[in-house]
């Protein structure tokens, strides 16, 4: 009898057909229907899907401790087996805002999430995304104690946007670093370099373009950006916001 036959037969016996099967078995087949039982309550639970419709990323840490708020990970490269380091990547879902966020696909992910995953995978390291949930701190730090690194992706005013508080959150990576944790970027960048004018900064280091410009009132934007754009095409950007929306 094939072994969908036999899954339908004790589909629908009933407990005492169950009992007077068992009963009317060899001892070796006893010793086998044992043998998988002990192996059924040795075996860990399989994580359950969370909040988003699916089971937390795959990886060598267990992310179960947290809300799964992604639907999926479809894309994301198989994890390395044994990894050069072991990363996270760090996200924010508004919850009450459409897709997450206008910086975020239908998925949860940030557009660019998963192929910054990947080109860490593709160097030999695992990279698995998660999200910041504000009522979960605590867990979610505690979690991320587990990592090499954390690759922060979350856009400034998106975790307030979410009921959550950027100061707590900030100290909270702060803390990975003096753990020893790599933070990219760190809070502290952030607040330094956060602003697109930070460009104008490096502009003339070897890292920059000696043509970049910031423009901080109307008639210096009508001024500048005309005398520019006559020279070759530009790219605008607003100052501050990295939500698709500058």
């Amino acid at each position: 009898m094939g072994s969908g036959a036999s899954t339908d037969a004790i589909k629908g016996a009933s407990v005492e057909d169950l009992k007077k099967a068992y009963a009317e078995a060899s001892d070796e087949d006893k010793a086998k229907i044992k043998a998988a039982m002990d192996a059924c309550k040795a075996a860990p639970a399989e994580a359950a899907p969370a909040a988003g419709g699916c089971k937390p990323c795959p990886g060598p840490v267990d992310c179960s401790c947290i809300t799964t708020v992604a639907k999926d990970f479809k894309g994301l490269l198989d994890q390395p087996a044994e990894p050069k380091f072991k990363g996270a990547l760090c996200q924010i879902y508004v919850r009450g805002a459409p897709y997450g966020g206008s910086d975020k696909s239908n998925n949860g992910h940030r557009y660019d999430s998963i192929p910054f995953a990947n080109g860490m995978i593709g160097a030999g390291m695992s990279c698995q995304l998660i999200h910041y949930t504000h009522e979960e701190h605590d867990k979610f730090f505690e979690l991320c104690k587990n990592f090499n690194f954390i690759i922060v992706r979350c856009n400034p005013g998106q975790i307030k946007a979410d009921g959550g508080d950027q100061q707590k959150f900030d100290d909270g990576m702060r803390e990975m670093r003096k753990a020893g944790i790599q933070v990219w970027p760190s809070p502290d960048v952030m607040e330094k370099m956060g602003a697109k004018d930070a460009l104008c900064k490096v502009a003339n280091m070897n890292i920059g373009l000696p043509d970049t410009l910031a423009y901080y009132t109307e008639e210096e934007f009508g001024a500048g950006f005309k005398k520019t754009m006559a020279f070759q095409p530009r790219v605008i950007k607003q100052n501050r916001g990295s939500s698709g929306e500058g």
